[in-house]
C-alpha cells in the first residue's frame, strides 16, 4: 500500500509563500530521523531532509503565493498549495493522510490526521521538507529584499520583521491581507 504524507509550513508567516510536500517513503525508511520539523533544529531538519529525499519513493512540493493568499485566504491557499503538491507527485498513492483537520480537494482517498506531524511518519517527512524549502526559498528572497532580514525570521512576524515593515513599507511578498504592522 503506497501511503503519502502531506503537511505544510508558512500559515503564520506575514511574509512570503505558504508551502505543501507530500511524500511517500519507503517501508524500511529510517524513521527515527524523523520528527515534527518544529521539534528540530535546521541542522536535524536539513539532515533528516537529505535522507528523505535520497529515500523517498516519491517526493513533490507544492506553492501558493503570497497573492493567492490574500485572494483566497490562508486556508484555502494552504490546500491549493497541498494539491499541487499531490498533483507533482509521479506516483499515485493509496491513500493520503494530511497533518490537521481538513483534505485538499484531489480525487484521491485522504484522511486529516490531527497532530499528525508528531506521529505519521510520511506525515512527519513531509513537514521536513515543507520547512527546509520554504525556509530555503525565504533565504534566496532575502537577497533580492535584504532590507527585511527575511534570512533570519522566514517572514514570521517578530518584533524586527515588524519594525521593518514600519521603515521600509511592505515587500512584494508581504501578505497584506494578514495584519502585519500594529500601531507603534
Amino acid at each position: 500500500m503506497l501511503l503519502c504524507g502531506v503537511d505544510e509550513a508558512g500559515r503564520g508567516p506575514i511574509a512570503g509563500p505558504v508551502t505543501a510536500a507530500a511524500v511517500i517513503l519507503p517501508e524500511d525508511f529510517p524513521t527515527e530521523v524523523l520528527a515534527d520539523s518544529k521539534a528540530l533544529t535546521p541542522d536535524q531538519r536539513e539532515q533528516a531532509a537529505g535522507l528523505i529525499r535520497a529515500r523517498a519513493l516519491a517526493l513533490a512540493t507544492g506553492w501558493a503565493t503570497p497573492q493567492e493568499i490574500d485572494r483566497l485566504n490562508i486556508h484555502r491557499a494552504t490546500l491549493l498549495a497541498m494539491a499541487r503538491a499531490l498533483g507533482r507527485l509521479g506516483l499515485r498513492p493509496d491513500l493520503v493522510l494530511v497533518d490537521g483537520l481538513f483534505t485538499p480537494p484531489v480525487d484521491l482517498p485522504c484522511r486529516a490526521v490531527v497532530r499528525g506531524d508528531s506521529s505519521v511518519p510520511a506525515i512527519m517527512a513531509a513537514s521536513i521538507i515543507a520547512k527546509t524549502v520554504r525556509d530555503r526559498w525565504m533565504r534566496l528572497y532575502a537577497r533580492r529584499e535584504p532590507l527585511y532580514g527575511f534570512e533570519q525570521h522566514k517572514g514570521y512576524p517578530t518584533p524586527g520583521h515588524r519594525q521593518k515593515v514600519r521603515q521600509f513599507g511592505l515587500s512584494p511578498i508581504h501578505r497584506r491581507s494578514f495584519r502585519i504592522s500594529p500601531p507603534g
